[in-house]
């Protein structure tokens, strides 16, 4: 680092002035970059309006092909959504409530339920809870790995 002062030639303003570096007025051009700004603004709106044009002609488009509902949906009313409806909306006739429990039922009756399978072979449908005690006293039955083949 040099420890000259830097001696320069000051300009009319005070500023320091220096015969290598200068700065060029015509460099930046101000009514350029403005121009450029609104033209960009206006290229935007022109383009949102064109836009909102597309959408309502493709909207009305879309309006005129539809084909009617079908008769049958006609007759239900446009209050209903198509079928399959969810349950507990209108014109749903079953209580979502009552369908869970008749659900849950079944799955129970369905885990106590104690039958025969197939009876020659000796298989048999018994209750969750007959199975566990059975498991726990008796245990699973050991599988042997089958033999690993010896590479050639």
């Amino acid at each position: 680092m040099s420890t000259e002062h830097h001696k320069g030639d000051r300009g009319a303003d005070g500023a320091p002035r220096h015969s290598d570096v200068s700065f060029e007025e015509r460099d930046i051009k101000v009514g350029t970059i403005y121009w450029y700004l609104i033209s960009l603004g206006l290229a935007t709106v022109i383009a949102l309006i064109v836009c909102i044009f597309i959408l309502r002609f493709t909207s009305n488009l879309a309006a005129s092909s539809d084909a009617p509902p079908p008769p049958s949906r006609a007759a239900i009313g446009k209050d209903f959504p198509p079928e399959p409806r969810l349950q507990g909306v209108p014109g749903h006739t079953t209580d979502p409530q009552k369908d869970l429990r008749q659900k849950l039922k079944a799955d129970v009756d369905a885990n106590e339920k104690l039958e025969w399978i197939d009876k020659n072979a000796g298989i048999a449908q018994i209750p969750v809870e007959d199975a566990m005690k059975i498991v726990a006293e008796k245990g699973l039955p050991s599988f042997s790995a089958p033999p690993a083949e010896k590479k050639k």
